[in-house]
């Protein structure tokens, strides 16, 4: 586990943009935090190192957003409105975890009692320490 302290959005923008380096097709990423963490800011970062150029946005009424353009396909997915396993069983999540390219989950955590197996699965953790700092926790991707 590595951790980065971020002054910015811009500063967790770069670290997405940073780790995407190393995202292979099939990654699956947990991603973690509390409402205005920049947990689509750090997203927006990772599109952009996979060279996806369109605008990223939080699925949070959609479920799934996906883009294409860049060296992987990015599939977003937000759980925020889903609070069972069953909901999320029934939302179809599990193509998403085996990609063909890039899924990252927002609100993750809520998939812990769902028992799903996810091959290549890397954690990002934001925490918010105060109105510009973030602390991010995350699995070493291999950048």
């Amino acid at each position: 586990m590595a951790t980065f302290i971020s002054h910015s959005p811009a500063e967790t923008e770069w670290l997405g943009e940073r780790l995407a380096g190393a995202a292979a097709r099939g990654l699956v990423i947990a991603l973690s935090g509390d409402l205005g963490a920049g947990k689509t800011q750090f997203v927006r970062g990772l599109a952009r190192g996979l060279g996806i150029s369109g605008r990223v946005h939080s699925p949070t009424f959609t479920l799934v957003n996906e883009y294409g353009g860049g060296r992987l396909k990015l599939f977003h997915l937000d759980l925020y409105r889903l609070e069972t396993p069953e909901q999320i069983l029934s939302a179809g999540i599990e193509e998403y975890l085996k990609p063909a390219g890039v899924a990252v989950i927002e609100w993750a955590e809520r998939i812990a009692d769902c028992r799903l197996p996810i091959a290549d699965l890397k954690n990002v953790l934001i925490e918010i320490l105060n109105e510009t700092e973030r602390k991010i926790i995350y699995d070493d991707f291999g950048a």
